[in-house]
């Protein structure tokens, strides 16, 4: 018999006679953080900054281009990725900079939209199913993420229900939440930022039209 089928083999046993569950009297829907009265948008801020997110709020998509712009040539950024079409013709109508024709790992920046924010946890829903898809986010040193006001939702589990409604067909066959710069404090404790993704990641909030 191989490993994989003595594997197999004691996993047949195991699910023949399941452990009863050590809580039965757990209410699986039952909330366990209670939304709290503060806006969404200011709840997600304090999050993501605390985590060493950069954020800005935008009132409109033409304080978007302009803050970006700002940004582009405060760093000096030259080679700027963005693989959403619809993203980049409106920031190119509106702003004051170009992107590149190079590809993601020579770039110094990549801008993104998101399927969700997650206030509760400051963190960014991106899928597969994005433009951008898996790569985008995570390649290049600096991640700039635009999104707007009605993709704010309070918790992880909302961002799931959201995507179920997006998606009814099926969910995407990647879904991450990225929170904050990339870290890691496997070696003596000490936290390392970047190592495994973006040294700096942005979110820009635009104000949806209504």
């Amino acid at each position: 018999m191989s490993s994989r089928e003595k594997i197999l083999q004691k996993i047949r046993k195991a699910l023949a006679k399941p452990v009863p569950s050590p809580f039965p009297a757990q209410d699986p829907n039952a909330v366990i953080y209670p939304k709290p009265g503060d806006d969404l948008a200011v709840l997600f801020a304090r999050e993501f900054t605390r985590l060493l997110g950069r954020f800005a709020y935008c009132a409109d998509e033409q304080e978007l281009a302009r803050q970006i712009s700002a940004l582009v040539a405060e760093k000096s950024w030259t080679e700027l990725y963005c693989a959403d079409e619809a993203l980049k013709k409106m920031l190119l109508t509106k702003g004051a900079f170009e992107f590149s024709t190079k590809a993601l790992a020579d770039s110094h920046a990549s801008v993104t939209t998101c399927e969700a924010l997650v206030a509760r946890t400051g963190s960014m829903v991106l899928s597969a199913a994005l433009p951008e898809g898996r790569t985008a986010s995570v390649y290049a040193p600096v991640h700039i993420c635009v999104a707007r006001t009605s993709q704010l939702v309070w918790d992880i589990a909302d961002a799931i229900q959201f995507l179920k409604q997006k998606y009814p067909g099926g969910l995407p066959s990647l879904i991450s939440f990225a929170t904050g710069p990339s870290r890691t404090a496997d070696i003596e404790k000490t936290l390392v930022v970047g190592v495994h993704g973006p040294k700096e990641v942005y979110c820009f909030l635009v104000e949806d039209v209504n």
